[in-house]
């Protein structure tokens, strides 16, 4: 946070150079320089201005606190329980994980590069989480908020904001029961650009709306409903696009019009795509920007049959 401060105050020593020197400009008495001068200096006083106050406005988010309640969620680590959780947990490993697979040791990427150091922490027993409470890691998964109130970034809490109280409980008791694993990452950092971008809007926080209510699970079996809550969870959208018609996230890989291209496959075929990584045609997936990897060690067939079920009942979309 201080070299943070320090590089504001710069800028604001800048501006006031430039203003001073626009000044300057506008009281002479020559005009080959007082016009030219004046607007040049002016111009790039209000540019540093801005930059003060975005920057600022960065700064000032980033520290901001949320007040979300916490809520009993204390886990029960039966057998049923972990087994689920380890699902879950393959859907984290594309960030967690140095080698992209289980356990989540932290991931040696770093995400704001290079705006600053946001690096995915280390979520086994020897990470951050061993001093937080269980319902602080429910509320960190599912609203975005850690253990200090103040937003994560980067955690795709819009997507696990959707998560079943059964689910996001079994993700917390996997989540204690790794192996712990002494990897510790950097901490996190902004620099000026930083600031720039999340005063801007242009990098949100992953904070979202309080949960007030329970968040039953959806129902079993190969339906649309099950296949609905599956693919909010995995975080389709963010590289398909919010309908799913295709991609424009500047900060993910832009997907395909999935819509438009998985219901011309059979049932068969969508989960021979996601298990061996090539579609009908042979293409192959990027792994980088299609993790199906992790989607197949996530969900058994039933439940890729229940996402087929889901993008096939959708109307067609070109």
């Amino acid at each position: 946070m201080l070299l943070q401060i320090v590089s504001l105050l710069v800028v604001v020593l800048l501006v006031a150079l430039f203003a001073w020197l626009t000044w300057r400009a506008w009281s002479t008495r020559r005009a080959v320089v007082r016009w030219p001068g004046t607007i040049l200096a002016g111009l790039v006083t209000v540019l540093l201005l801005v930059v003060v106050v975005v920057g600022t406005l960065g700064l000032v988010k980033l520290r901001r606190t949320h007040a979300i309640a916490l809520h009993d969620a204390t886990v029960q680590a039966s057998d049923a329980q972990l087994a689920r959780g380890q699902h879950l947990a393959n859907l984290c490993t594309s960030c967690h994980s140095i080698n992209d697979s289980l356990p989540l040791n932290g991931g040696d990427e770093n995400m704001a590069s290079p705006f600053g150091t946001l690096y995915p922490p280390n979520l086994t027993p020897a990470g951050p989480l061993a001093g937080w409470s269980d319902a602080e890691v429910v509320r960190a998964i599912r609203e975005g908020v850690g253990k200090d109130g103040r937003a994560l970034l980067i955690m795709p809490s819009d997507q696990f904001h959707h998560m079943s109280d059964d689910d996001v409980r079994a993700l917390v008791a996997y989540l204690r029961a790794q192996p712990a694993t002494a990897h510790q990452t950097p901490a996190t950092r902004f620099n000026l650009l930083g600031l720039l971008l999340v005063g801007s809007g242009l990098f949100p926080s992953s904070a979202q709306p309080a949960i007030t209510q329970p968040v039953p699970p959806a129902p079993d079996g190969v339906n649309p409903e099950h296949g609905h809550y599956l693919v909010e969870i995995s975080g389709c959208q963010a590289c398909h696009g919010e309908n799913l018609t295709g991609g424009t996230n500047q900060f993910t890989p832009k997907g395909p019009n999935i819509r438009a291209i998985v219901p011309t496959w059979t049932q068969e075929q969508f989960v021979r795509t996601i298990r061996g990584g090539a579609d009908p045609a042979g293409n192959q997936l990027d792994p980088d920007e299609m993790p199906w990897k992790s989607f197949s060690a996530a969900y058994s067939d039933e439940e890729l049959q229940a996402i087929y079920a889901y993008l096939k009942s959708l109307p067609a979309a070109k």
